[in-house]
């Protein structure tokens, strides 16, 4: 457990945090006395997330190379030189079109942050994951990213793009004190995720009908947080995380009255 009074407690940087997973992430790591900053786009969710946690935020667009070297600015000012982990969950799924029905701008959306966004953060803070000498490179993708389902195609893309990232990178920083770790969630049912993906509140909550228990933002949290806290040593490459009644990212079991 890290001692949040401690200067030497570890570091963190969290994107995606104003909402889900990434929020879920930053209370678990604060409260487990990491030093975080919590970043994504909208400010005013990173005011109450601050309020509630004490965590650093800052509003950062990650698809903004200018935005990002603020980032890289303020992360250095907060932890010096040094930089712990950085965990990779702004991401996200535009529509459900069929690939021959396929709307160009969703796909280059979904491409421009799920995986350049997350390039773009990555190569921006790599020298500050080297300099402490005990670094971690988390990526939250999906089960889309490798098993293809019907309507997921373009966000299936994006996420084995990153997903390819992150084994790429694995095998490029091997020999370094710099673990690759992957945390690729099933279903999880959190606030934000289908309403926009789908644009609609009655669709996006008509995903989760019938299913008992989908995964909670807090579910992936343990997963982040045990892949995190684990011995340097110990690499977790790959996590896939599902409810129960999840045995494929489209086969879901669904009963009447749950």
């Amino acid at each position: 457990m890290n001692d949040p009074n401690s200067a030497s407690r570890l570091t963190a940087v969290v994107t995606g945090a104003s909402s889900g997973i990434g929020r879920a992430t930053t209370l678990r790591l604060v409260e487990e006395g990491w030093h975080v900053l919590a970043v994504a786009r909208r400010e005013d969710r990173l005011d109450e997330l601050a309020a509630e946690t004490g965590c650093e935020v800052l509003a950062v667009d990650i698809t903004s190379d200018a935005s990002v070297d603020r980032l890289v600015a303020r992360a250095q000012e907060l932890f010096g030189p040094g930089l712990n982990a950085v965990v990779h969950v702004a991401g996200g799924a535009l529509g459900i079109e069929t690939a021959a029905e396929a709307d160009l701008e969703k796909w280059q959306r979904m491409y421009d942050i799920n995986v350049l966004g997350t390039l773009r953060v990555t190569r921006a803070l790599l020298p500050a994951l080297r300099e402490s000498g005990r670094g971690d490179l988390l990526f939250v993708t999906s089960v889309a990213g490798h098993e293809a389902y019907p309507g997921g195609s373009g966000y299936n893309a994006a996420k084995a793009g990153e997903t390819m990232l992150a084994r790429a990178l694995r095998l490029e920083l091997n020999g370094e004190r710099i673990r690759v770790i992957e945390i690729a969630p099933g279903m999880v049912r959190t606030e934000e995720f289908s309403l926009v993906r789908l644009g609609d509140q009655e669709a996006a909550d008509a995903v989760y009908d019938g299913v008992e228990q989908p995964l909670t933002a807090d579910d992936c949290a343990d997963v982040i947080s045990y892949a995190l806290n684990a011995p340097h040593h110990v690499n977790l490459d790959l996590v896939t995380v599902r409810p129960l009644a999840q045995a494929a990212a489209h086969r879901v079991a669904r009963h009447q009255g749950v």
